[in-house]
């Protein structure tokens, strides 16, 4: 059996997670990352190539002769990178970047789904500031989203509950350019209310095969409040969303969005991503990405029981089964450790300490923020480490999680994190 050389293109949680599920596939050899960071130099080997040099990332896997790419963030793939590598004969994972333009743009995403009848919040697009203050202005709507149209490394979306925080939002986002040229264009959606949930599936341009549905909790602080950040935590499976649930999920949104972009001429294949609203007239998508999610991406792949390797195969060759795609039974928690300050600045540099009598296997932990220094783990982002176990029932992943870091088996200074992260759904 061959071993196969496999390329993975990120530095978060969800990379070291795909590289530690990916580690376990008998037919993986040798792993490496672009760039890493300090919990993936111990299963592989880190290359100094940031996500953003896709031609270098390209000549990297030409020369290297690997046999696979996947690819982790968003940035590189709505900048072609899949494109690219394709073009050069190299094998990867993940959609082209027409597909990717569902998370590439928020205003081309608010179009397709109104024009293939996906269930979505009315959507307005705005190329001006004084235009669409005007529209808050004489809108019906109290609270409202306003989003900026392209990536703002998962934190251009603002929720408001008054007209006052929309035209705020506005400003910031169009005026102040705090998200740079990303707030160019605005979409203003209406603000829907129920339980968000996170559906991931797989998809080999024909097939859809969906992952666990799992919740994300975007706020910084306990009881969803303060700041949207890039995610502090998830877990797998969602209690409330039940088998029937999932049908109408893949029927409604999931089936429609593949089919409506073949109609497009677009073949999607990857992971598609739906971030949803669970409303009293159903499921409605929110946002689209076109990438595993973070820190979702942790607590699947801890209940992923499949080799994941034959599974990314599939979806690149177009022969995907959804009996490919087992679980274990039980639940998954991800907690998120971050550095005093984020999202907002943030102290880099400070030393990770780490019990040594404790076993780094349930909870595992996955390194986000990380840079290794000689023997040394230091942070050096704003997300620094997520703390994930596996337990048969959701309260006890909780309880197994949190006992982990109350007993302080790795820790940092000034180090933050929700109190909270699974309990709505117990």
């Amino acid at each position: 059996m061959k071993q196969l050389s496999v390329l993975i293109i990120g530095s978060g949680g969800r990379e070291h997670a795909l590289g530690w599920k990916l580690r376990s596939s008998p037919r993986v050899g040798k792993l490496y990352f672009a760039p890493g960071n300090g919990g993936t130099a111990k299963l592989g080997e880190n290359i100094d190539i940031r996500v953003e040099q896709i031609e270098e990332l390209a000549r990297f896997a030409k020369k290297g002769r690997i046999d696979l790419t996947v690819v982790g963030p968003e940035a590189p793939l709505v900048n072609g990178i899949v494109d690219l590598f394709q073009k050069r004969g190299l094998t990867i994972f993940g959609p082209n970047r027409r597909a990717s333009q569902l998370e590439g743009s928020k205003a081309w995403a608010a179009n397709f789904i109104k024009k293939w009848n996906i269930p979505h919040p009315e959507s307005f697009i705005f190329n001006n500031a004084d235009k669409a203050k005007k529209f808050v202005k004489e809108s019906k709507w109290s609270g409202m989203v306003v989003k900026a149209d392209a990536l703002a490394q998962g934190k251009g979306v603002i929720v408001c509950v008054s007209k006052a925080e929309a035209e705020y939002a506005i400003d910031e986002i169009m005026v102040k350019k705090t998200f740079g040229d990303a707030g160019n264009r605005i979409v203003i959606q209406e603000k829907l209310t129920g339980e968000e949930v996170s559906v991931l599936a797989l998809c080999d341009g024909k097939n859809i095969v969906p992952l666990l549905p799992s919740q994300d909790h975007k706020r910084i602080y306990d009881d969803d409040k303060g700041a949207n950040t890039g995610g502090m935590g998830a877990y797998a499976p969602v209690p409330f969303v039940s088998p029937k649930l999932q049908r109408e999920i893949t029927k409604t949104i999931l089936k429609p969005t593949i089919a409506g972009l073949k109609k497009e001429g677009i073949e999607y294949k990857g992971v598609l991503y739906a971030g949803l609203m669970l409303t009293k007239e159903g499921p409605k998508v929110l946002e689209y990405n076109v990438r595993m999610g973070d820190p979702e991406t942790q607590p699947l792949m801890m209940l992923l029981k499949s080799d994941l390797l034959p599974i990314i195969n599939s979806c690149i060759t177009g022969t995907l089964k959804k009996s490919q795609v087992r679980f274990k039974q039980g639940y998954s928690v991800c907690v998120v450790l971050a550095a005093d300050g984020y999202p907002s600045s943030y102290e880099k540099g400070q030393e990770i300490h780490a019990d040594n009598n404790y076993s780094n296997n349930n909870p595992f932990v996955f390194h986000a923020g990380t840079t290794q220094k000689g023997n040394t783990i230091l942070t050096s982002g704003g997300r620094v480490l997520g703390v994930t176990s596996y337990a048969p029932t959701l309260k006890n992943a909780i309880k197994k999680a949190y006992d982990f870091i109350n007993e302080k088996k790795v820790s940092f200074n000034n180090m933050q994190y929700r109190t909270d992260i699974g309990k709505k759904a117990l």
